[in-house]
């Protein structure tokens, strides 16, 4: 009985598992210095390096724009006189009968 207890208290405490922890933890400190060391040669280029790596994302987004067709932008346009025109009537419409009714009562 005795045996096993010191086998459960010595896996239990085992110090390589420990070590394995702090290792870990090491390596997380290392990799937040690491960031703070990115960011600061971030901040330290030059303001036309930073001017030419936002001048390549700009163009990176201006591909992945979707670009109508000539067919579509005709259909569009046709689409939206159609609907001025149809929004004017009905307005003008409104605006007359109200005129009636106004001078009806007036």
């Amino acid at each position: 009985m005795a045996e096993v207890r010191k086998k459960v208290t010595k896996d239990a405490y085992d110090t390589s598992k420990i070590k394995e922890t702090k290792k870990k933890t090491k390596t997380k400190e290392v990799k937040k210095v690491d960031s703070k060391k990115e960011k600061d040669t971030k901040s330290k280029k030059s303001l036309w390096t930073r001017f030419l790596i936002f001048c390549h994302g700009v163009k990176s987004e201006f591909d992945k724009v979707h670009w109508t067709s000539k067919k579509e932008m005709i259909k569009y346009s046709i689409t939206t006189i159609l609907f001025i025109i149809f929004m004017s009537l009905f307005f003008y419409l409104i605006n007359v009968i109200f005129a009636l009714i106004q001078t009806w009562l007036g």
